[in-house]
């Protein structure tokens, strides 16, 4: 239906480092005011918590307390391959169906690392219009998200 998205970037830190801040770190680098669940009802996040292991859950924490289940890793290879189901949140709360979001790291030195985000599975939502909505949402989202969030939280 649709291409998978796919964002590089290279990050000046160890692969080990690049992998750990994106499971372990995610509430440092993922905008929490603007892309969750809590934020779109009005509300601040308390964390984003990531079971880093082969079926851990990446669950959301608002405020007050209430969990958005994100997704589940469905590979876990540390450092160099992660791989999850990744639930689309709305207001209303999770749908049942995911996307795929794999990510690798491929160290270039001892303090670079590549690292590739795709995200596929787009025909898991159906209606080609949601799903082309969903897929521009993300294209545009990751940018925000991966390419300048996530490379600012390697740099320090």
């Amino acid at each position: 239906m649709f291409d998978p998205i796919v964002k590089r970037i290279e990050v000046p830190c160890s692969q080990e480092k690049a992998f750990n801040i994106f499971v372990g770190e995610m509430i440092t680098w993922w905008p929490v005011d603007r892309f969750t669940t809590s934020a779109m009802s009005g509300k601040k996040v308390e964390d984003i918590r990531v079971e880093a292991k082969e079926g851990g859950t990446i669950t959301e924490v608002s405020s007050d307390g209430s969990e958005t289940h994100w997704g589940r890793i469905k590979t876990y290879d540390p450092f160099g391959y992660v791989a999850m189901d990744f639930h689309i949140p709305s207001p209303n709360g999770m749908r049942d169906e995911a996307s795929l979001v794999e990510v690798t790291f491929t160290v270039l030195d001892a303090q670079r690392t590549m690292v590739e985000l795709k995200q596929s599975n787009w025909e898991a939502f159906g209606d080609k219009e949601r799903a082309e909505g969903i897929w521009g949402g993300y294209n545009f989202g990751w940018g925000l998200i991966f390419e300048q969030g996530y490379k600012t939280a390697c740099e320090s």
